[in-house]
C-alpha cells in the first residue's frame, strides 16, 4: 500500500486521473501563475496564524522538510503530551499522512484533548474545505490523537487593518466538528479508491471537463487536452453562458466544433460569433459605433488603472484582497487631435492611494468624457477612493458621470475571427490595430504580470537597478492600455489621429 499525503487524496477527489499523473508523471504538471501565487499567499497567512494563535510565543513549529517526516511524526506525538500550541503537527495512519496547521490544547473534564484549526487564505468555507478537514480529523483520530473539535480559520474580508503588525481579527473561525468528524467511513472509501487507482499501469481514461477547474485549476489540463481531438473552431470560443441544450452537446468544449452546433442552441451573440468564425469575415458596424460615440465631444480622456491585492494587508486602513490602485495612465485628446499622456506610478512601498487620487483628479481635468474599457473596474476603484478620502470625495465623485465604457460598444458592433470569443482589449486591439501588440512589451504584458512586478518592486531587497527596470516596464504597459483605447475609439469614430 502506498502512503498518500492529504493533497494526493484531495487530488483523487477532484479527478482520479490527476492523482495517477501526480504520482507517476509529475513532470507533466504545469501550474499557472495564479496557482503558484496561491501557494505563496497560503504560506504568508500561515505565518500570521501562528502569531495570532500563539501571542505568548510558547508554541512549537515542526518543520518536516528539515527534520524528516518520520522524525516529525515522532516529535508530534511527544509534543501532544505537552500543553503548548503545536504548528504543523504530523500524523500518519491508514496509509495517509497529514499535517495540521494549528493544534491547540484544551481540557475535557480531567482529560487533555486537542482542538485542530485548519487555516485557509479564502474568505469563506468552501465545500472542498470540508473534505480537507474530514481527512485531517480522520488521520489524527486514527493516529490516536484525542481530538475534541476541528475548525477552519479563513480570512475576514471585511476586517480593516489597524497597522503596526496587529493582525488580530484577520482570521475568522467556523467550527466544522459536526460536519466532518463523523465522515471517517467516507474518507476510508476515498483511501481505498485512491489506492486502487495507483495499482493501474495506465492513467484512468477520463475526458477533460468541469473537474479540470473545480475546485482548483489542474496543472495537468494542458497535457490531458493535448491527448484529445481538438476542434478547429471549438465551442469554448462561444461567449456567454451556455444554454442547457448547448451544455449537453458540448461536454468537452474544446473537442466539439461550433459548426456542428445548431443555431437554435445559441444566443444572438453566439450566433454572430459562430458566423464570423466560420466565414472568417469581420463583423464591424461602423455606422453604429460612430453613432454610439457621436455626442461625446473633445477633449476626451482615456483612462486605465493597475491595482494590487494583498491577502494580508500591509497598509493601515485597507482590507484583505482589497484592490489598491498603484498606477494609472490617462491619454488626453484635444479637438485638434493632439494627444498627451499623464502617468502615475508609485513603487516606494507606502500606500499609494491618496497620491494616486490626487494625481488622477488633476490628470482628468474638469470636463470631457473619460473613456475606459470595462467601466465597472475603474468606477469601483474611484468610489472606494472617495469613501476612504472624504476631502477628495467631491472631486472623485465628479469623475463618475463622465465615464464612458468602450467595451459594450465593441461587444455589440465589432468582432474579428481572431478574438476567439473574447472582447478583452488584449483580443480587440491586435484585430483592429495589428501594428500594436502587447507581446512586444518587455517584462509586463498583462494585469497579472503588472501586479507581480509591482509586488517585486516594493520589496526592500529589490535593487535600485531592478526597481528602475520594473518601473519602466509598468509605465510602458499601462501607457499601451490607454493608447489602445485611443486607437479603438479612433477606429470606431473615424476620427483621424495626428501622426
Amino acid at each position: 500500500m502506498r502512503t498518500l499525503s492529504k493533497s494526493k487524496l484531495l487530488a483523487y477527489r477532484q479527478c482520479p486521473k490527476r492523482l495517477w499523473l501526480e504520482v507517476n508523471h509529475p513532470e507533466l504538471r504545469a501550474d499557472s501563475a495564479a496557482t503558484t501565487a496561491s501557494f505563496s499567499v497560503g504560506n504568508q497567512v500561515g505565518e500570521i496564524a501562528r502569531a495570532v494563535y500563539d501571542s505568548a510565543g510558547k508554541g512549537v513549529l515542526i518543520n518536516p522538510q528539515e527534520e524528516g517526516f518520520e522524525a516529525a511524526f515522532a516529535r508530534s506525538q511527544t509534543l501532544l503530551k505537552s500543553s503548548a500550541p503545536i504548528f504543523e503537527a504530523g500524523f500518519k495512519a491508514e496509509g495517509v499522512l497529514a499535517f495540521a496547521d494549528v493544534m491547540l490544547p484544551a481540557k475535557k473534564g480531567n482529560r487533555k484533548v486537542w482542538r485542530m484549526v485548519e487555516v485557509k487564505s479564502s474568505t469563506s468555507v468552501k465545500d472542498y474545505h470540508q473534505d480537507d478537514a474530514a481527512i485531517q480529523a480522520f488521520v489524527a483520530q486514527a493516529a490516536g490523537v484525542p481530538l475534541q473539535a476541528i475548525a477552519l480559520a479563513h480570512i475576514d474580508s471585511e476586517w480593516v487593518y489597524p497597522g503596526k503588525q496587529d493582525y488580530q481579527g484577520l482570521l475568522k473561525e467556523e467550527d466544522l466538528s459536526d460536519a466532518v468528524m463523523g465522515r471517517g467511513p467516507e474518507v476510508q472509501e476515498w483511501i481505498a479508491g485512491a489506492q486502487k487507482v495507483l495499482t493501474k499501469r495506465k492513467a484512468p481514461s477520463i475526458q477533460t471537463g468541469k473537474q479540470c477547474a473545480q475546485p482548483f485549476e489542474c496543472g495537468f489540463l494542458a497535457h490531458c487536452r493535448s491527448q484529445e481531438p481538438q476542434a478547429e473552431f471549438p465551442v469554448a470560443w462561444l461567449p456567454g453562458r451556455m444554454s442547457a441544450a448547448l451544455a449537453r452537446a458540448a461536454v468537452q468544449p474544446y473537442s466539439v466544433d461550433m459548426k456542428d452546433v445548431p443555431d437554435e442552441c445559441l444566443t444572438d451573440v453566439q450566433q454572430r460569433v459562430k458566423q464570423v468564425t466560420l466565414s472568417n469575415k469581420v463583423h464591424f458596424d461602423k455606422r453604429a459605433t460612430k453613432d454610439a460615440l457621436a455626442h461625446y465631444k473633445l477633449p476626451a480622456y482615456f483612462m486605465d488603472f493597475e491595482t494590487v491585492q494583498f491577502a494580508v494587508p500591509m497598509w493601515r486602513g485597507t482590507r484583505p484582497y482589497q484592490q489598491i490602485p498603484f498606477q494609472f495612465s490617462v491619454h488626453r485628446l484635444d479637438a485638434k487631435g493632439q494627444l498627451r499622456q499623464h502617468a502615475f506610478l508609485d513603487v516606494n512601498g507606502k500606500d499609494p492611494s491618496k497620491a494616486f487620487a490626487l494625481a488622477l483628479i488633476e490628470a482628468c481635468g474638469k470636463r470631457g468624457p473619460i473613456f475606459v474599457y470595462n467601466a465597472g473596474f475603474e468606477l469601483a476603484r474611484v468610489k472606494e477612493l472617495a469613501h476612504r478620502f472624504k476631502a477628495l470625495a467631491p472631486a472623485l465623485n465628479a469623475l463618475i458621470p463622465r465615464v464612458v465604457d468602450l467595451l459594450p460598444i465593441a461587444r455589440q458592433h465589432y468582432y474579428h475571427p481572431s478574438q476567439q470569443g473574447s472582447w478583452s482589449i488584449k483580443a480587440v486591439l491586435p484585430a483592429l490595430c495589428p501594428e500594436l501588440s502587447y507581446s512586444e512589451l518587455s517584462g509586463v504584458q498583462n494585469g497579472g504580470m503588472a501586479m507581480e512586478a509591482f509586488m517585486e518592486a516594493i520589496q526592500p531587497q529589490t535593487t535600485a537597478e531592478r526597481k528602475a527596470e520594473i518601473k519602466q516596464q509598468l509605465l510602458a504597459y499601462c501607457a499601451l492600455d490607454t493608447f489602445a483605447m485611443v486607437k479603438i475609439w479612433s477606429k470606431f469614430t473615424g476620427f483621424a489621429l495626428k501622426a
